[in-house]
């Protein structure tokens, strides 16, 4: 069996603290793989709108997730506070690629580590067009 990568806390440059939720265990106990991917998302958007002043409410221009994947290497559970590191892999012209994974308190290694991709779109149209001036100042910030 090849071994798996390492996801190391270093290796990102925000962090994007979570408090998992009593629903967000499953069955087994432990958060659901789902769930992964609601955390990912919520950190990029957190992110873009506080560091990139996006407008998910009114703005002309909006991000669509078109790609991700994840995987999984231990379980988190509720009760936790993890934190969700986030770096940009690659960044387009209208496009951005994520790299993202989630971190136990004061842990290096990751527990998940996945990928998103956003496509940034005229909300009228749902176009794609360049990536606004401050959202693109914020993602190179995190390459």
């Amino acid at each position: 069996m090849a071994e798996q990568p390492q996801h190391l806390r270093a290796d990102y440059r925000h962090f994007q603290p979570i408090t998992t939720r009593w629903h967000d265990n499953d069955i087994y106990g432990h958060v659901n793989n789902v769930t992964y991917y609601s955390f990912f998302d919520s950190a990029m958007n957190i992110y873009l709108i506080e560091k990139g002043g996006l407008d998910i409410h009114g703005g002309e221009v909006i991000g669509f997730v078109v790609s991700s994947a994840c995987d999984y290497f231990a379980p988190i559970a509720y009760p936790e506070i993890i934190e969700v590191g986030l770096r940009v892999a690659k960044l387009g012209n209208s496009s951005v690629q994520y790299e993202l994974a989630i971190f136990r308190l004061g842990e290096a290694q990751a527990c998940a580590a996945g990928k998103m991709v956003h496509v940034f779109v005229e909300r009228a149209s749902n176009r794609p067009v360049p990536i606004p001036t401050s959202l693109r100042l914020a993602l190179e910030a995190l390459r």
